[in-house]
């Protein structure tokens, strides 16, 4: 089983950058750049990993990140929070993120971060 990957971020050249970054990994990922059902995307994808921007168009990420962790059949999911506004996001509250990634990263460091969340799935 490969790990998956759902990227959740509203700048098309981030989403295309970490989308080769993380295949070249051996990641199946897939992105969006915005969802009106996050619930469904899950379902449809069933990745192992939720990276998500906090400024999105509609919903903010903190709040996408919460409805999955307050879901009873998604709050297993990791969910990386990644922003460059971490100021901002530590004022408004945690959200329940599982790690937060401050915009810009080493891309190594954010790579060692989702994997640290798929040690037991194999390729």
């Amino acid at each position: 089983m490969n790990k998956r990957l759902l990227i959740v971020d509203n700048d098309e050249n981030v989403l295309d950058v970490m989308k080769e970054v993380f295949e070249y990994e051996g990641f199946e990922v897939k992105t969006l750049r915005r969802t009106d059902d996050i619930f469904i995307d899950i379902a449809a994808y069933a990745p192992h990993v939720v990276m998500i921007d906090y400024i999105l168009e509609g919903i903010n990420g903190g709040e996408l990140c919460h409805q999955i962790k307050h879901n009873e059949k998604t709050a297993h999911l990791p969910v990386i929070m990644v922003s460059a506004y971490s100021n901002v996001l530590n004022s408004l509250g945690h959200y329940g993120y599982d790690s937060f990634i401050a915009k810009p990263f080493d891309i190594n460091d954010l790579v060692a971060e989702v994997n640290k969340y798929c040690l037991n799935i194999t390729a």
